[in-house]
């Protein structure tokens, strides 16, 4: 089963990982785990309450071929964990690294963002909170995910496309992807 790590903080977004977890293993048989700097209990913007029993070191020892740093409010402020270290020894193994919303901020602080294209929720966004972001020319202002060189990014508002892009990135057959993206966008059609 191919692995995909889901990192969460306090005040995570329910929303962008939601797709993620609720087909990933269930529809497409992938093995979602969650992880978390602070291993405990934590609370989404929505109010939900979890248990993440595993951390960072857990998530390295794991082997996951994709990790989805989720989006939060946290990642906005002085307290946002430091979790470079850990996406460039995975990224430098070859795992994909997806950000969306705030968890943009956490690869554009890696310096992930630097030399490949990327979005986040805007440009300023992340200039703004991500300390010694270099990547402003490679920036691309979309409303949905992009993916290049084993990094995909995507703004808050694009959770359909973000997991689309995590799928694509696990290795799931074009045909399921497909038909992933053909769910999501029925009811617009």
């Amino acid at each position: 089963m191919t692995k995909i790590a889901v990192l969460l903080t306090q005040g995570f977004a329910d929303w962008e990982y939601a797709l993620i977890g609720g087909t990933g293993g269930p529809f497409y048989g992938l093995d979602v785990q969650y992880f978390s700097p602070d291993s405990g209990e934590l609370d989404s913007q929505g109010g939900l309450r979890v248990l993440v029993s595993q951390g960072l070191a857990e998530m390295v020892e794991w082997h996951p071929k994709v990790v989805v740093v989720v989006g939060g409010t946290l990642w906005e402020t002085e307290e946002a964990p430091d979790i470079s270290g850990v996406l460039h020894t995975l990224h430098e193994a070859g795992t994909c690294i997806g950000g969306i919303c705030g968890g943009t901020l956490a690869l554009a602080r890696a310096g992930l963002l630097d030399k490949v294209r990327h979005t986040s929720n805007d440009k300023e966004f992340l200039k703004k909170n991500a300390a010694h972001y270099d990547g402003e020319a490679h920036y691309l202002a979309s409303a949905s995910a992009i993916g290049a060189d084993r990094i995909i990014t995507a703004p808050g508002t694009a959770p359909a496309s973000f997991t689309a892009a995590v799928f694509e990135a696990a290795g799931l057959p074009k045909e399921a992807v497909t038909q992933f993206k053909g769910m999501m966008a029925a009811e617009h059609g």
